[in-house]
């Protein structure tokens, strides 16, 4: 009688257990976890690099054409090289979107180290170029780029695996910021070798952020930071003609001939925009010697005086909105490495911004950095798509 029984509850049992199965999750049937969709920020960073992308080869094609034309050279000719290194960015966008992060992770040792080696290669004579007073840049044959901006990411992605790796040494300077300030100073060193003070800037800022958002303690930070900003002044005051040009800034008015020409003549370019612009391609500042880097570190200026006061918000609007979007992708995910690397990547490029703007609108020195996006430079364009893979990387994973 009690076999009996134990077999009418044992079906009974298996009978309960089919029917709950025909109800459950198809996940839970297969042990597959579901696949849920990437949040709002991944949306939103996706969608304003490709807006970016689009209205920075417009605007490279507004700011060159005519000067090519005058020069006998094709109308399209740098803006068909921009055309092909953002093309190279999509492609790296993608991979770096696609590669699983612990592959990242594995490749930052090896890949800072390059990055290092690069930089050595503007001090080999045939190889090496300088541009604006700085041996920062490459040019094999057709070839040229400036391996700094490679330096930046290999440089973030080394400093956020190791305050991952090292998570709960953080109280420990001497794990943590010891060997990070190690690496900031090989590389902002290397950069002011090559005269080169916006991207060790950069670098600098990459750094600290990274620090600040991996929670180093505040005093030796702070200590760290002081010293920092002491050796970039000693760095600018130890030349006479480059403390000129820094401190330019502070009467442009004064040094309009000269120093601060292309700062003056960009202003009077934002000011002739007024509130629609004059509209793109028909801006007269960009035209003959009036403003001579305007495709690149001045396309700012073009921007606001052919897109007008509602251009000038809408770029700047759209960089708020990324660094927003890149913080709460940073504040969101689970994984240490994915907010340090998140992190840095908005610092990088809101820091990069802000001194690009604060130099044409002649609030700051200028440094000689490209706005992210829009400035000509096809290594700066192709680094600037493959970070942002990163960041979208970090963002489809947030759940």
């Amino acid at each position: 009688m009690s076999s009996s029984s134990t077999l009418i509850g044992d079906r009974r049992r298996a009978a309960l257990e089919r029917k709950r199965a025909v109800h459950r999750h198809p996940s839970q049937r297969t042990g597959v976890k579901p696949t849920a969709p990437p949040p709002v920020a991944f949306y939103v960073i996706a969608v304003v690099t490709t807006i970016f992308t689009m209205l920075g080869l417009v605007m490279v094609l507004s700011a060159t054409a005519i000067a090519e034309f005058h020069k006998g050279n094709s109308p399209w000719r740098l803006f068909n090289r921009q055309a092909m290194w953002a093309a190279f960015g999509v492609i790296g966008l993608w991979a770096a979107m696609r590669v699983p992060m612990r592959t990242w992770r594995r490749l930052v040792r090896p890949a800072f180290l390059v990055a290092c080696a690069l930089m050595v290669l503007p001090f080999v004579p045939g190889v090496g170029t300088s541009i604006n007073d700085a041996r920062s840049w490459v040019a094999i044959g057709p070839l040229s780029f400036q391996p700094s901006e490679f330096l930046k990411l290999a440089l973030l992605l080394a400093c956020a695996e190791l305050l991952a790796s090292r998570r709960d040494e953080m109280h420990s300077p001497g794990r943590t910021m010891g060997p990070v300030l190690v690496m900031s100073v090989v590389g902002v060193g290397l950069c002011l070798l090559q005269g080169d003070l916006g991207s060790a800037i950069v670098l600098a800022s990459i750094v600290f952020a990274v620090l600040f958002i991996a929670g180093a303690p505040l005093l030796p930070l702070t200590a760290a930071g002081a010293v920092a900003g002491l050796g970039a002044l000693g760095f600018v005051f130890s030349s006479p003609r480059r403390q000129a040009r820094f401190t330019a800034f502070m009467d442009i008015a004064a040094h309009k001939d000269h120093l601060s020409y292309q700062t003056w003549q960009a202003m009077i370019g934002t000011a002739q925009g007024g509130v629609f612009g004059t509209g793109p391609g028909q801006g007269l500042n960009k035209l003959g010697e009036f403003l001579p880097l305007a495709h690149s570190d001045f396309i700012f200026a073009v921007i606001a005086e052919e897109l007008g006061f509602i251009g000038v918000v809408a770029v700047l609007g759209g960089f708020m909105v990324l660094a927003y979007a890149g913080v709460q992708v940073a504040m969101a995910t689970q994984d240490r490495f994915h907010a340090l690397v998140a992190g840095g990547v908005t610092s990088w490029f809101v820091v990069q911004a802000i001194i690009n703007v604060g130099g044409v609108t002649g609030l700051m020195p200028v440094t000689g950095l490209t706005l992210p996006f829009f400035s000509a430079g096809g290594s700066s364009l192709f680094v600037t798509l493959t970070t942002m893979g990163l960041l979208l990387n970090v963002a489809r994973h947030v759940r």
